[in-house]
């Protein structure tokens, strides 16, 4: 995930727009292909600045209101620049019983930020979420997209410490 703090004008590739049309021909109805249009334009830009929510707007013939409600409702769409390594932590039920809670606290110290901050060169942001469903292998955290189970905070550490 690239990130770009700041954004004049974001625009698509053709390649891009083929694929938000391929989404879009997969309902019966294209405004359902929303999230994953936010999804890809999340990953091309790193966040969902006003000026993307508006082109996705443009792109998928909806209303800023729509995509602006819809990213705002689910929080897997930031809506503020994050870290190069977006670190989730469970802290639900499950994983806080087996040291979730405590794994949090461990990676706001190591990291010096609070929850949805960035550090400040940018490498790392930190979000505390509810049950990412693997409770099985509590407790686990996320980092971008790849999620860890059954970690220590020695392992949050060596995890850490490979994110270049």
């Amino acid at each position: 995930m690239s990130v770009s703090p700041t954004l004049s004008s974001p625009v698509f590739s053709a390649e891009e727009l083929a694929e938000v049309a391929r989404l879009k021909a997969k309902y019966p109805e294209p405004k359902a292909a929303i999230m994953p249009v936010l999804w890809m334009a999340q990953h091309k830009w790193g966040w969902l600045s006003e000026d993307v929510m508006r082109y996705v707007g443009e792109v998928m013939d909806l209303p800023y209101a729509h995509v602006l409600g819809v990213a705002s409702f689910y929080t897997m769409y930031f809506k503020k620049p994050m870290g190069r390594h977006h670190v989730q932590v469970c802290t639900n039920v499950s994983c806080m019983l087996k040291g979730g809670t405590e794994l949090y606290h461990h990676v706001q110290q190591r990291l010096g930020i609070g929850n949805n901050e960035a550090t400040a060169d940018g490498k790392f942001s930190l979000e505390e979420v509810e049950c990412m469903g693997a409770c099985g292998g509590a407790p686990m955290i996320a980092i971008n997209e790849t999620f860890h189970e059954n970690v220590s905070s020695a392992a949050v550490d060596r995890l850490l410490d490979s994110c270049s």
